[in-house]
């Protein structure tokens, strides 16, 4: 069976880039193509081959991807992967796109329905330079959403990291989607029962994490709070803490395994399609405190591994701490939890079962 794994772009590291590397390796004979590639910023996929759109010999593409955006569905729709029976792509907007002869089968992992078409506002939220010319972004998004919504139909499975992302799928694409929660690395996590006196908040600066209303609830508790991670509203949130936060950067690999491992707990503000810091907590023993919403109703088990506020307020937050800091924790038991439904052997194991049962499918059907 010859296979081709597709991502939107390799201009950067996420969690869609991590699980599309996960499944490169675990089809290393797969041909890989994106519209654009920069090995400097992204994942690791060693001597593989990348084969790469016409925008990758656009001057300045891979520093500006989110700027030609109306050039991305033609762009995909020209890769020629008439070749392959197999055709697994990895997308939050584009990757879906591409053609296929009509015995080949497409399985797109969604990570979410595209983003910026249909939750707009959030989107020029986080993006704040691009409210100018919004005028003009809300027609080309008129026409971008139809084309969306026809190629939408291309993949004929779809795959959700969580159930919010599988109902949008619904919801918007028509389409069903099977849920399957995405998998980490555990081993680049560790275990410690020993936790010290800090909590601990991991996220990119950007407006939806809400790092702000996490700032005000230590603020106001006195209690150590760390934060790792950097962005544009750096500036903006440090102004705000008070001498018991502490902003670390960046941090390595290393570090941030230590820092997971001995926090008392990891705070999550922001609503997100899946998450993949409350089950990196999960596999270092580490309990997390969440925004009740979104992938975390997925992956987070309530006072087992872990405590929901329901309101992206202070407030709730400084409940939730105070609910957390009551509980007798069995972090051994969290790890275990994390073990058993996100490694990557769990992941596979589902997702093959998936694939062999989807291409059985797929063959009576086409031979009928």
């Amino acid at each position: 069976m010859k296979i081709a794994l597709v991502h939107d772009y390799l201009t950067q590291r996420g969690g869609a880039e991590r699980v599309f590397e996960l499944l490169c390796k675990r089809y290393p004979t797969a041909d890989i193509y994106t519209s654009l590639y920069d090995h400097q910023k992204t994942i690791d996929l060693s001597e593989r081959i990348v084969n790469t759109t016409f925008l990758q010999n656009l001057p300045g593409a891979v520093n500006y991807f989110r700027l030609i955006a109306p050039l991305y569905f033609p762009a995909f729709r020209a890769l020629n992967l008439q070749g392959y029976d197999l055709i697994i792509s990895s997308s939050t907007s584009f990757a879906k796109a591409v053609r296929k002869n009509p015995q080949a089968l497409h399985i797109c992992f969604c990570h979410n329905v595209t983003r910026f078409l249909w939750d707009t506002e959030t989107y020029l939220r986080e993006y704040k330079d691009y409210r100018f010319f919004t005028p003009l972004i809300e027609k080309i998004f008129q026409f971008m959403r139809k084309v969306d919504l026809q190629y939408s139909q291309e993949p004929d499975l779809y795959i959700a990291n969580s159930t919010i992302v599988a109902r949008r799928i619904q919801e918007i694409y028509q389409k069903q989607a099977i849920v399957v929660n995405y998998p980490i690395d555990t081993s680049k996590f560790t275990f410690s029962e020993t936790k010290e006196e800090y909590y601990l908040a991991s996220a990119r600066m950007i407006s939806y994490k809400r790092l702000d209303i996490i700032i005000e609830a230590f603020n106001w508790l006195g209690w150590r709070l760390l934060i790792s991670g950097d962005g544009p509203e750096e500036e903006r949130l440090k102004s705000k803490a008070l001498d018991n936060i502490e902003f670390l950067g960046h941090v390595s690999d290393r570090q941030r395994q230590d820092l997971f491992s001995k926090a008392k707990s990891v705070i999550v503000a922001a609503l997100e399609d899946y998450g993949l810091v409350p089950v990196e907590a999960n596999a270092s023993g580490t309990p997390v405190i969440a925004y009740g919403a979104g992938g975390v109703l997925d992956t987070q088990v309530p006072r087992k591994t872990g405590v929901f506020f329901q309101r992206q307020t202070p407030e709730s937050i400084q409940a939730a701490l105070l609910e957390a800091g009551a509980i007798n924790w069995n972090y051994q038991n969290i790890r275990d939890h994390a073990l058993t439904n996100f490694s990557e052997t769990a992941f596979f194991s589902k997702v093959e079962h998936i694939i062999d049962r989807a291409w059985r499918m797929h063959q009576q059907m086409i031979s009928n």
